[in-house]
């Protein structure tokens, strides 16, 4: 999916995803103490707006201009501030051992580059950092409530194990759930959660 997609998907003054924050990235963060969080693939902002009203100096990446600008529409909105950065995961640098929690919230990405991206994102984490995932399962392709329709951009647990291999203490596991977030994610839902630390 080109960049041109999800600027189109986000033209609407509307946020396709809602404004509140996803539960699974709420409930972990009300435990850990603030620092610096990286939301790649945050689309319009609603989880890095949240993190910085949480005082944490949140910094959320996308590769759609569109999604950028109501991100940040929505953190002075808020009275936040959030850090953006626009661009392709697979070609921005990201220094390592930066960041004290990464969250990919429904961030999924092709097979070709994947594992690439989430090796990249375990080095960003800053040792006894916490990564924070939630997604799709291919079980999701039964239902209408979000997700992509290419089961190759689903994820399985041996998928992530191997991905995040970096990691120590990785806990995952599939949930069926309800999704209220938005017309993006709205219905039953069948999802993958990941917390693992560096």
């Amino acid at each position: 999916m080109k960049a041109e997609f999800w600027n189109e998907m986000y033209k609407d003054d509307s946020y396709r995803y809602g404004e509140s924050p996803n539960e699974f990235l709420e409930e972990q963060l009300a435990v850990l103490k603030p620092g610096k969080i990286l939301l790649p693939a945050d689309g319009e902002g609603r989880n890095a707006v949240f993190a910085a009203g949480e005082g944490w100096h949140a910094t959320a990446i996308d590769y759609s201009e569109r999604a950028l600008e109501k991100a940040t529409e929505l953190a002075n909105r808020k009275n936040v501030e959030i850090d953006t950065i626009h661009g392709d995961l697979t070609e921005i640098q990201i220094p390592e051992e930066e960041y004290d929690v990464i969250a990919l919230i429904y961030a999924h990405f092709p097979p070709s580059v994947r594992a690439e991206i989430h090796r990249k994102l375990s080095r960003a984490l800053k040792p006894g950092g916490k990564l924070i995932l939630e997604a799709f399962t291919p079980d999701q392709l039964r239902f209408t409530s979000g997700g992509p329709k290419d089961p190759s951009m689903l994820y399985t647990n041996e998928m992530l194990e191997e991905d995040f291999s970096e990691l120590e203490g990785i806990n995952i596991y599939e949930e069926a759930t309800e999704l209220s977030e938005g017309p993006g994610h709205s219905g039953e839902a069948r999802v993958i959660r990941l917390l693992g630390s560096k």
